[in-house]
């Protein structure tokens, strides 16, 4: 049931987002504005119609961490775009995404997370493919996200599973808070 609520939140946002886009002539260029919007917006909108208020204020608390890092970090580098206007580092429009995307991820699990991190790796994309971003300012706007929600975000169910990556090995960490 989640699964099916998950995606009619997330088409209703791009319909909603897709009608301000519409005139535009670059395709890859306008979903992603409009994934950048629509994957923090259908996180924010699922806590809201499952009335989880700690979940609402987690996602208020990641998503704002994101966008001052992000904004803090944009205008104190003011690192030049590939075409060549102001404020390229890191990139906002993924930031956002994946602050969704991390959002779904570490309240949900991997089975809600993985469809919106491929979004949210799409958004990434358009930003270079647009001549907005270098590869670093993407990785650099999907890092702050995921590492806000890795501070702010708790599981809803208690439980959290996570990959872990060492020098020597790689594994799962699973998790139960009590």
């Amino acid at each position: 049931m989640k699964t099916i609520s998950l995606f009619l939140v997330l088409i209703f946002s791009i319909f909603i987002i897709s009608a301000d886009f519409a005139e535009s002539s670059d395709v890859i260029k306008t979903a992603g504005d409009i994934g950048a919007l629509a994957i923090p917006a259908s996180a924010a909108m699922m806590t809201l119609i499952y009335k989880d208020k700690e979940g609402t204020m987690q996602f208020i608390k990641a998503y704002a961490a994101t966008m001052a890092a992000t904004f803090g970090l944009k205008y104190t580098i003011n690192e030049k775009r590939p075409n060549g206007e102001k404020h390229s580092f890191p990139s906002a429009h993924t930031a956002s995404a994946f602050a969704g995307a991390a959002f779904v991820q570490q309240r949900d699990g991997w089975k809600y997370g993985v469809p919106l991190y491929i979004a949210a790796s799409f958004v990434g994309y358009s930003r270079i493919e647009s001549k907005e971003h270098y590869f670093h300012d993407v990785v650099a706007g999907a890092a702050i996200g995921i590492a806000a929600n890795l501070i702010f975000t708790k599981p809803f169910k208690n439980i959290s599973v996570a990959p872990i990556i060492g020098k020597d090995f790689n594994g799962v960490i699973i998790g139960k808070s009590f």
